[in-house]
């Protein structure tokens, strides 16, 4: 299971920078860019709901998911 950040994708469509973002929720710009880097195990709701906020978004419009594709076996040669 992965989870994609799309924070950048966001910003960049709201003509936003990450260090205006940082300042308007009151986060530090590191724990932003480990955020937009998707380099966080988990992230608060009343953060995501700052951000949605400012951004004016849905939180699917940050997070997305994308199944692991998981290699089939190859068949067993008789």
């Amino acid at each position: 299971m992965t989870i994609v950040v799309n924070l950048d994708r966001m910003l960049a469509h709201r003509k936003m920078r990450s260090k205006e973002l940082a300042s308007e929720i009151g986060l530090s710009e590191q724990n932003l860019s480990l955020l937009k880097s998707g380099k966080v195990k988990g992230v608060r709701f009343n953060t995501l709901e700052k951000i949605c906020e400012v951004l004016q978004c849905q939180p699917g419009d940050l997070l997305e998911y994308r199944p692991t594709l998981v290699p089939q076996d190859s068949p067993s040669k008789k």
